[in-house]
């Protein structure tokens, strides 16, 4: 069992045994929690309050050891369109709602939500709504919440 105490700088030489632990958004949210992998190796991240880690970000043990953060793939929906005028609009909308959005110049990704995937389609024919399994990594926004 590891207890991840620090984050370390993006940018920092890590060994190449270093472990990697995979987690959704929603984990990535959590700074103190109890995690265990499919392999059975247990992970107890005790970081400050208000800490969201992101994919690539790498956190030492107490005891040295590196690991490092891996965004899992989940469940989310993507969102295109033609023009980026149209992406932006739902962009505005999403955020309207306080939606935890992934914003990339070609798409918009959030997790599934029936009601919100209702709002898209009745908003634009343009935008184009994919169910996909893929990394989220929303925004972290103005005050370093997740949304």
């Amino acid at each position: 069992m590891l207890t991840l105490t620090q984050r370390l700088d993006r940018h920092a030489i890590v060994p190449k045994n270093s472990f990697s632990l995979s987690l959704n958004a929603e984990e990535r949210t959590r700074s103190r929690h109890r995690f265990e992998t499919v392999d059975g190796e247990v992970f107890i991240v005790r970081l400050p309050r208000g800490t969201i880690l992101q994919d690539g970000d790498f956190l030492q043990a107490e005891t040295g050891e590196i690991v490092r953060i891996i965004a899992k793939p989940e469940p989310v929906l993507t969102v295109r369109a033609n023009t980026p005028t149209t992406l932006l609009k739902a962009a505005y909308h999403l955020g309207n709602r306080h939606v935890a959005l992934e914003v990339r110049a070609t798409y918009l990704r959030l997790s599934p939500d029936s009601v919100l995937r209702s709002l898209l389609e009745q908003l634009d024919s343009d935008l184009k709504i994919e169910e996909e399994i893929a990394p989220f990594q929303p925004e972290i926004g103005a005050y370093r919440h997740s949304h």
